[in-house]
């Protein structure tokens, strides 16, 4: 299968799911996953939770900027987000503008169960994991839900997730294609016999 043109930006909390279905959608589409906590991770030399503990969240939310806007390829690629990422301001936008837009949503009691063993969320280092994350979603969620097609998880195989979104983007990347004029690459002809040998 050809390499997607439209990039895809998986969205959504923390613990939906993100990383997972985007690898599973990058191998079936040939293109190229890209997480970005563990790209900054890897730029910085430190996890994330380290960044927020010595430089702070701005710093990291700067981070996560600059990277959406000039730090991966325009083209070709599956984008598994930070769950804070698309909540900055200007960001839905600037991700709309640059791909298809799929936002991962869970229950915040299977939210917990996947990332209760995690230690690398630093939001959740806190005595009341479960409070924190209510609270935290309190304030996302109308830019969740604005973020895209909402895709549910709860209760579903990783397949069915998967074919979902699958289905979504390739009708949501098709729309994209003819709103900002882009291109399908074109195929790869075999080279034409050279007539003057011989």
């Amino acid at each position: 299968m050809t390499t997607p043109v439209v990039n895809l930006y998986l969205v959504g909390f923390m613990g939906t799911g993100k990383t997972t279905v985007g690898r599973a959608i990058a191998y079936r589409l040939g293109a190229k996953l890209i997480d970005v906590d563990a790209t900054i991770e890897r730029e910085q030399g430190k996890p994330v939770s380290k960044i927020f503990e010595e430089d702070g969240e701005p710093v990291f939310r700067k981070l996560e900027r600059d990277f959406i806007e000039s730090g991966h390829p325009a083209r070709g690629c599956i984008v598994a987000c930070g769950g804070g990422l698309v909540v900055q301001p200007g960001m839905l936008e600037l991700l709309d503008s640059r791909g298809v837009v799929i936002c991962l949503h869970a229950s915040l009691e299977t939210v917990l169960k996947r990332t209760r063993h995690s230690k690398s969320r630093p939001l959740l280092n806190v005595e009341d994991p479960l409070a924190r994350m209510r609270e935290i979603y309190s304030v996302r969620e109308p830019i969740y839900r604005k973020a895209g097609t909402l895709l549910l998880t709860d209760n579903r195989s990783l397949p069915d997730v998967i074919a979902h979104a699958m289905r979504v983007y390739k009708r949501e990347a098709a729309d994209f294609l003819r709103t900002h004029r882009l291109a399908e690459p074109p195929a790869t002809n075999p080279a034409a016999p050279d007539d003057r040998a011989g």
